[in-house]
């Protein structure tokens, strides 16, 4: 379980595939990323996914949170970040230490 994989489009994931990451690719499509997520849960610990895939599939990303595996990490795309996982991170770090340090 200590593989990991990156979802997204080409353009933002394949540099990814250089350093041994296994890239999925779904079509942007909410059903298509939902069961590339879903398909592969088993297989990896740990799945990054860009923004802009993460904010269509929103109730799947919360679905993920309470549990250990998969982790599910969001990134920017190659198009910038839209805050997203930067506001995750602030959001558990607020949890484990009771203040906003970020």
């Amino acid at each position: 379980m200590d593989k990991i994989a990156v979802i997204g489009d080409k353009s933002s994931v394949l540099a990814f595939k250089s350093i041994g990451v296994d890239v999925l690719t779904p079509k942007k499509e909410r059903h298509d990323i939902r069961n590339s997520i879903r398909k592969n849960e088993d297989k990896y610990g740990v799945i990054f996914i860009t923004e802009t895939y993460a904010s269509l599939i929103p109730e799947t990303i919360d679905k993920y949170k309470s549990k250990v595996l998969p982790a599910i990490i969001l990134i920017p795309d190659s198009q910038g970040s839209l805050g997203i996982g930067m506001e995750e991170i602030k959001k558990n770090v607020e949890k484990a230490v009771g203040t906003d340090i970020l």
